[in-house]
């Protein structure tokens, strides 16, 4: 028997899902279609955007070691991404809790052929994941990724393929797997990141030519939660 099983998905966690899940039956057919392929792709492509948009004014804030950092931090959130993925394989395995859809078949199940286990959310961790790595580039932009990562574990629920409590351990794990690691990302990414900004062929990436005259001589700052700038734009020099 497994833990999912044993312990149950009862209560106000099943309570939630039929109620988030309740919005997709009362809705017509064309907008749960709809609906499905945002929660399925149309997140993750938003989250994308907002990661390119964040990388092409990092490139123009600041100093040149502004730049750098703000890089650094967005290299790093498709990376904590990938690596908060692998950290489920054994999670999901141990828990073996599966989709709601298989036993309880009221649900309104936008999207077929789930056939892997529920907790955690894959599409909920990665979202969280990226999002916390936009924001540690870039506080404006990333309050806007976070909400696409909030949006995105709701569509999961109203979809009918995961419980509140699979969407709530994505956050927690894409949160945690990119701030804990963010010290070690920065040690390893930080000096790619500045042999890049000072090769000719590289530098567009890591700075623009519209950015500001560079006068400054300090490190990177680190890929922590940023302090505001002025401008609200994120990471403080």
């Amino acid at each position: 028997m497994s833990l999912a099983e044993s312990g149950g998905a009862a209560g106000a966690d099943v309570g939630l899902l039929h109620d988030i899940n309740g919005l997709a039956k009362a809705a017509p057919p064309w907008f749960d279609r709809i609906m499905g392929f945002i929660g399925e792709y149309g997140i993750m492509l938003g989250l994308v955007v907002v990661g390119l948009w964040a990388w092409w004014s990092v490139r123009k804030r600041g100093t040149a070691e502004d730049s750098i950092a703000g890089f650094s931090a967005l290299v790093w959130a498709p990376l904590a991404a990938a690596v908060a993925l692998v950290i489920n394989i054994p999670i999901r395995g141990f828990v073996e809790r599966p989709r709601p859809f298989v036993h309880d078949k009221s649900l309104e199940v936008l999207v077929q052929g789930k056939t892997d286990y529920s907790f955690v959310s894959d599409h909920s961790t990665m979202a969280m994941a990226i999002a916390v790595g936009i924001f540690l580039a870039h506080r404006k932009l990333g309050w806007a990724a976070l909400g696409l990562a909030f949006a995105e574990g709701f569509l999961r629920i109203y979809m009918g393929v995961h419980y509140p409590t699979d969407v709530v351990g994505g956050f927690a794990l894409g949160t945690a797997v990119t701030l804990l690691l963010a010290p070690l990302a920065q040690l390893l990414l930080t000096p790619v990141t500045r042999a890049i900004a000072g090769s000719a062929k590289g530098r567009w990436m890591v700075r623009s030519k519209a950015a500001p005259e560079d006068r400054s001589t300090g490190r990177a700052a680190p890929l922590g939660i940023p302090e505001p700038r002025a401008d609200g734009t994120g990471l403080a020099a």
